[in-house]
């Protein structure tokens, strides 16, 4: 039994990938670690369920899915992000981290039992067919979504290119489901967008990270100073609708701009499961101005690199309160080529905060306007998720924050110009460019 090491800092990204970080040959229970006699008696009682449902149900029952039902159902009943693979479901797993997969293109959790959208994927099928967070999927196909599995529903909608699948959601305002019937196509992870946005500022937008993002993000950076020369006075860093991805790769994205010191932390109940991962001073980019736009789409890996630059002090937040997840899962290969994600520890920003089932609140609140008003899915309303044992050590109660209201969280405008958080940014970050020069006369005046 092989046990593959990953950070799953995010939430259950259904279409998209995993958060992955190292390789742990050992099996966890070559670990030593003893089992009590209770644990025996329970693990008694559950051959002897087995065998009374192979002796006795009305049909002959298939043993290996019998017991991958019943480790199914084990890992669901831990928290929102441990959950079962087959054998097709953990090598897609593996692929999607590779930069592409074929489907609709969405991110999914779970919300009492419905499988309800995060987001959809930039330039996707089902973003061009007016899939919004928030939607409730009822239905895949012909088949009911109530209960039925993250990775059940993955299966579903994902199929070759050209192949159609109908999905009925359910929408607030709207009296009735509504069906879509969407075409598959290849969904790029294209990591890196840019933008020209203005004369003196970069714009960059990561939509999740993926096993190149890095790479595409140092070409980006080296495009936008050449362009820029001169005249480049900041940095707007978009990651709002981001669901996560590849935890190394949001490591190197923050080491971009960190010198030296922590980027992120984990803490479990084991020792094997404490790690830091510190900053690296070669490479780092030279001082200047920087915005970070988050929003409730913003988690996992994104979550990672907003946090360690506002607490670096690196870049100031701007938008509304992220998503929240700050948990860490272990993918561990079984013997028949299945799979198990089971969540081993939390993860902390370089100051110790936890942000799981919190989220990262920005220096600035900035609201966009316009979009579908609708109930904004986060981390804290998973079913079964974990809490923010930081409530408890330090008295202070995170989870009861003011519920922000207003039109659609995520909704992000096409053009620029209506974008008020992307507004916002670009006019701050020119006010501290402003103020630079402003500085500099009144020094070269009193040098005089």
């Amino acid at each position: 039994m092989k046990a593959v090491r990953y950070i799953r800092t995010g939430l259950l990204v259904a279409l998209l990938l995993l958060v992955g970080v190292t390789t742990d040959n050992r099996s966890p229970i070559s670990d030593a670690q003893a089992y009590n006699d209770q644990t025996y008696d329970q693990i008694r009682l559950f051959s002897e369920a087995l065998s009374i449902v192979q002796k006795n149900y009305v049909e002959e029952p298939e043993t290996q899915e019998l017991v991958r039902g019943a480790i199914r159902g084990m890992l669901t009943s831990l928290d929102p992000h441990s959950s079962f693979m087959t054998p097709d479901m953990y090598k897609e797993m593996q692929i999607d981290t590779q930069g592409e997969f074929q489907g609709i293109g969405i991110t999914i959790g779970t919300r009492d039992g419905i499988l309800t959208v995060i987001a959809p994927i930039d330039d996707t099928p089902a973003h061009r067919a007016g899939i919004l967070a928030g939607d409730k999927i009822v239905m895949i196909e012909d088949k009911p979504t109530k209960d039925m599995s993250l990775m059940e529903a993955v299966k579903l909608m994902r199929g070759p290119k050209g192949t159609q699948v109908t999905i009925s959601i359910l929408r607030e305002g709207e009296p009735a489901p509504i069906k879509h019937t969407i075409t598959r196509d290849v969904i790029p992870l294209t990591s890196v967008k840019v933008k020209d946005i203005d004369r003196n500022i970069g714009y960059l937008r990561i939509t999740n990270f993926a096993k190149k993002t890095s790479t595409e993000f140092g070409e980006a950076l080296e495009k936008i100073r050449k362009d820029k020369g001169e005249d480049f006075k900041g940095l707007v860093l978009d990651l709002r609708n981001n669901p996560g991805g590849l935890l190394v790769s949001a490591i190197e994205i923050a080491d971009h701009f960190i010198e030296s010191g922590p980027i992120v932390t984990t803490k479990g109940r084991l020792q094997n499961q404490n790690f830091a991962y510190n900053a690296k001073t070669r490479g780092t980019e030279p001082q200047y101005p920087m915005v970070v736009l988050v929003n409730g789409g913003s988690a996992s890996a994104s979550e990672i690199v907003a946090g360690a630059l506002q607490d670096s002090k690196k870049a100031i937040l701007i938008g509304t309160t992220t998503f929240g997840t700050g948990s860490v899962q272990t993918i561990y290969r079984l013997g028949d080529g299945s799979g198990m994600r089971v969540t081993t520890a939390r993860y902390f920003t370089p100051s110790g905060r936890s942000i799981q089932a919190t989220g990262i609140e920005p220096d600035i609140i900035v609201r966009n306007k316009g979009g579908t008003p609708r109930g904004h899915l986060r981390e804290k309303d998973l079913t079964g998720h974990l809490e923010n044992n930081q409530v408890e050590e330090d008295g202070v109660d995170r989870d009861e924050q003011p519920e922000e209201e207003g039109p659609a969280l995520d909704f992000i405008p096409e053009d620029p110009a209506e974008d008020t958080q992307l507004m916002r940014a670009v006019d701050l970050l020119k006010g501290v460019d402003l103020f630079k020069e402003l500085q500099d006369t009144a020094k070269v005046k009193i040098e005089e």
